[in-house]
């Protein structure tokens, strides 16, 4: 009898930390992710843009994504085409960085076909550029669509404001170019090892300014280097940018930026074709 219950006992004992662990073993995974990153990048192009004049940036962000498919997020990089891209001398903006606030919900329609719906807000904290008394702000909102399979992805983003300060061409500041669009088809590629291959062509359509509507293209290549990702891509644009001479821009050259007579800064074509380094970390 007594080594009937010593036995019991010892099992006893022995069972609850197997109890526990099975336990432990059995707590369903959280349904909460987050996410940080960070990166270097030897030009920030946007949509083919310049958007720091063709010198480095740094970027980063957080994002927080949920089992059922929604997710938020916010990311940051220095620019200088707000300050860059003056409409006078005497009104420069003094805005130097831009930070994105987005959301979203995305899922599965059937096998490999996904999809993606969301919101993404523009901001360019400071001083805007002003002409005659009245701000134009570049800060926008865009709601985004896109569809995806495997490696493939369509998307298009709808601005429900002005985009990034443009008005409609030869109209006055109240001429909005609310309703613009763009249009991208993006493929990405994983070759093995960490090696991966991407392709891009988009279409922007300001809405109501055929001289800043533009169709842009990059190829690019990348590493996973176990510390970090490097890579290389190639960008192009025919968007109008004749900053030969660093001449001031005409009235079509709409991506020729810092060129103002009296503002002291040189020309650049914003929308030139490329070639960006990076370095990106994900933790």
């Amino acid at each position: 009898m007594r080594k009937t219950l010593l036995a019991a006992a010892v099992a006893g004992l022995v069972s609850v930390p197997s109890v526990v662990m099975a336990q432990a073993a059995a707590a369903p995974a959280s349904p909460h992710t987050f996410t940080g990153n960070v990166g270097l990048v030897s030009n920030y192009v946007f949509r083919g843009i310049s958007q720091s004049a063709a010198k480095p940036a740094i970027q980063g962000g957080f994002d927080y994504a949920h089992s059922s498919g929604l997710y938020a997020g916010t990311w940051a990089s220095n620019v200088s085409w707000v300050a860059d891209n003056n409409w006078s001398a005497t009104s420069a903006a003094s805005n130097s960085v831009e930070i994105d606030l987005y959301g979203g919900y995305k899922g599965t329609i059937t096998g490999d076909l996904g999809f993606d719906l969301g919101l993404i807000t523009y901001n360019y904290p400071g001083s805007n550029t002003s002409v005659g008394g009245t701000f134009i702000k570049p800060d926008s909102t865009e709601v985004y669509g896109a569809v995806t399979w495997k490696w493939l992805t369509v998307k298009y983003s709808h601005s429900t404001t002005s985009l990034f300060g443009w008005n409609k061409f030869g109209g006055t500041v109240n001429d909005k170019t609310n309703g613009s669009g763009y249009l991208e088809i993006n493929g990405a590629f994983d070759m093995g090892n960490g090696w991966g291959v991407s392709a891009h062509v988009g279409n922007q359509k300001i809405k109501g300014n055929g001289p800043a509507s533009y169709t842009d293209y990059k190829l690019g290549v990348t590493k996973d280097m176990g510390f970090g990702v490097v890579g290389l891509a190639l960008t192009s644009t025919n968007s109008k940018g004749n900053c030969a001479g660093n001449a001031a821009a005409t009235a079509n050259d709409v991506y020729c930026w810092g060129s103002v007579a009296g503002s002291g800064k040189s020309a650049y074509d914003a929308g030139k074709s490329a070639a960006v380094l990076s370095f990106s970390k994900t933790f």
